[in-house]
C-alpha cells in the first residue's frame, strides 16, 4: 500500500542515504571526465595548430625567444625628485620608482638618448626595420613622431597604415597644485605608412580650438586616446576619443567625422555614452561591420561595452558591464578564429602596472581573465607591462595568430618626450594556469607579449613599400 504522503513513491529504505550520495558523486565524476577529455582535446587541437604554424614559420620562434634584463638598482646618490620622493618615501627604492625619478641613473634604461633613434631616412644597415621597445621614433621629416594613447587604422583602398594619437608637442606642466601632468590639447597626430617602420606626417588632422573656452577643444580641456574606424556604409572615417576637463570630471566621449584619412576630420559633438562617465576608451569594427564603443566607468571600477549606430556616429541603447569592480583601463581589443581577446592595464595614473590579457567568445560577454601576458624582462619589467601602457593591437597580415602590442611609456616629466613601446604579440599554445576565480583552464590558447631591446618583423610580415 502507498504510504501516506508519499503518492506511490516507495518507502525510503535505510542505507538509501548512501546510494542516492554515490549516484550524486558518480555524476560530478562524470562531469569532471567530460570537462577534462574537452579540455585534453582542445590542448590537442591547439598544440597541432601552433606546432604546425610554428613549423611553417621558424622566424616566429626566434621572435619568442625572449630577452631577460638585469637591472640593479643604484645606491641613492643626490636628491630624489619631488615626484617619486613623493609616491614612496619611506620604503626600498623600487624599478618603478626609479623609472618615475627624472633624476635617477637608470634614466637611459626607460628612455634611451638618440644612439638607438629609428630614423628610416638614415641608411642604418642591417638595423633597419628594426624596433627599439622605449627608443625615439622619428618620422621621416626627421622628427620624433606625436602620436600618443594612439590607434592605427588600415586603409584598404590605399594599402596603407594610418597612425593617429595625441600630438603632445607642448610643455608639460599642472593645471594645480594636485592636478595630473598635462600638456594643452594641440590636437590629434597622423602618420601614414606602407610598412609600419617609415612613418610620413600627415599633420594635425583634428585641431584645438585657442579661443572659444566652452568648446570640448578648447587647449585647456584634455583629448586622449583617439581611434579611427572607416564605414563601409557611408564612406566616412569616423574617430572616437575621450574627452574630458582639466580635472577629469566631464567623462565623455567625442566624435568627430572626414571623408579622408588624413582628414580635416569636422568635431560634432561629446556625451556620455549609456548616461555613463567615459574615460580611458577604444573602439572595435568587427567582421560583419558593426563596431563597438568599450569605455572605463563608473570611477574605473569596470568596463562598459556596446555597439554603435550603422552611421558610427552614437551609441545604441545596449550596454553590457564586464570586469565589475577589477579597476581596468587603457583596453585593446583584436579577434582571433572567432574569440574575442583584450589587454587592459591597471588604474595608476601615469606610474606602469600590471596588464591583463582577458577573453570571451562574444564581445557583448562574459569576459574572463586569463592573466599578466608579458614574457621576458624580469619580475618587475612583467609587473609593470614593461613600464608601458597598452593602447591598440594590430594585425599581421601572413600569419594567423599574429600581432603588434602598441603601448606608451609616459614621461609625465616631459609627456612630448613619451616614448612607444611596441612588441610581438602571440595567440598559441595553451593557457598555463587556470583562471583565477575559475574552474578548470580556459577553452583558448594563451596571449603572450615577449620582450625585446631590439626585433624586427619577419620578412613575410613586411608590407613592401
Amino acid at each position: 500500500m502507498p504510504i501516506s504522503g508519499t503518492g506511490n513513491f516507495p518507502r525510503v529504505l535505510p542505507g538509501s542515504r548512501c546510494s542516492k550520495s554515490a549516484v550524486v558523486w558518480s555524476l560530478v565524476g562524470f562531469l569532471l571526465m567530460l570537462h577534462l577529455y574537452s579540455h585534453v582535446s582542445h590542448r590537442n587541437s591547439v598544440s597541432g595548430d601552433i606546432q604546425f604554424r610554428m613549423s611553417r614559420h621558424p622566424l616566429v620562434r626566434e621572435l619568442e625567444q625572449v630577452e631577460e634584463e638585469n637591472i640593479q638598482i643604484p645606491p641613492p646618490r643626490g636628491k630624489r625628485s619631488p615626484r617619486a620622493a613623493k609616491r614612496r618615501p619611506k620604503r626600498t627604492t623600487t624599478l618603478i620608482d626609479e623609472f618615475l625619478d627624472e633624476n635617477s641613473q637608470l634614466r637611459h634604461v626607460f628612455f634611451p638618448d638618440m644612439k638607438t633613434a629609428i630614423d628610416p631616412m638614415k641608411d642604418m644597415g642591417n638595423d633597419s626595420y628594426y624596433f627599439y621597445p622605449g627608443g625615439i621614433w622619428l618620422d621621416t621629416e626627421g622628427n620624433p613622431i606625436q602620436a600618443h594613447g594612439g590607434g592605427m587604422l588600415y586603409d584598404e583602398r590605399s594599402s596603407t597604415y594610418y597612425w593617429y594619437g595625441e600630438y603632445k608637442d607642448g610643455p608639460t606642466y599642472h593645471a594645480h597644485k594636485k592636478g595630473a601632468a598635462r600638456v594643452d590639447i594641440i590636437g590629434v597626430g597622423c602618420y601614414s605608412s606602407k610598412d609600419l617602420w617609415t612613418w610620413k606626417n600627415e599633420g594635425i588632422v583634428l585641431t584645438a580650438e585657442e579661443t572659444n573656452e566652452t568648446h570640448d577643444l578648447h587647449k585647456s580641456n584634455v583629448l586622449e586616446r583617439p581611434k579611427v574606424i572607416y564605414n563601409d556604409k557611408t564612406g566616412k572615417y569616423v574617430m572616437w576619443m575621450h574627452i574630458d576637463d582639466a580635472n577629469y570630471t566631464k567623462a565623455a566621449v567625442g566624435v568627430a567625422i572626414s571623408d579622408y584619412p588624413t582628414g580635416p576630420f569636422d568635431y560634432l559633438q561629446s556625451q556620455r555614452p549609456h548616461g555613463f562617465e567615459s574615460r580611458d576608451m577604444t573602439i572595435f569594427k568587427d567582421d560583419d561591420g558593426v563596431a563597438y564603443l568599450i569605455y572605463s566607468s563608473e570611477d574605473n571600477s569596470e568596463l562598459h561595452i556596446g555597439p554603435l549606430t550603422e552611421d558610427y556616429l552614437d551609441v545604441k541603447p545596449d550596454m553590457q558591464r564586464i570586469l565589475v569592480g577589477q579597476h581596468r583601463e587603457a583596453p585593446a581589443l583584436f579577434k582571433y578564429q572567432g574569440t574575442y581577446y583584450m589587454i587592459t592595464s591597471g588604474c595608476t595614473g601615469w606610474a606602469p602596472n600590471e596588464a591583463l590579457s582577458h577573453a570571451a567568445e562574444s564581445i557583448m560577454g562574459p569576459w574572463e581573465t586569463m592573466g599578466n601576458p608579458c614574457i621576458g624582462g624580469n619580475k618587475m619589467f612583467r609587473l609593470a607591462t614593461f613600464f608601458a601602457q597598452s593602447t591598440f593591437v594590430i594585425p599581421l597580415p601572413g600569419i594567423p595568430g599574429s600581432y603588434i602590442f602598441m603601448a606608451d611609456r609616459w614621461n609625465p616629466a616631459d609627456l612630448r618626450d613619451t616614448r612607444y613601446v611596441w612588441l610581438p604579440l602571440i595567440v598559441g599554445g595553451p593557457a598555463d594556469r587556470p583562471l583565477e576565480f575559475n574552474f578548470g583552464f580556459p577553452l583558448w590558447p594563451r596571449v603572450s607579449i615577449y620582450w625585446h631591446r631590439k626585433w624586427r618583423l619577419p620578412l613575410s610580415w613586411r608590407v613592401s613599400k
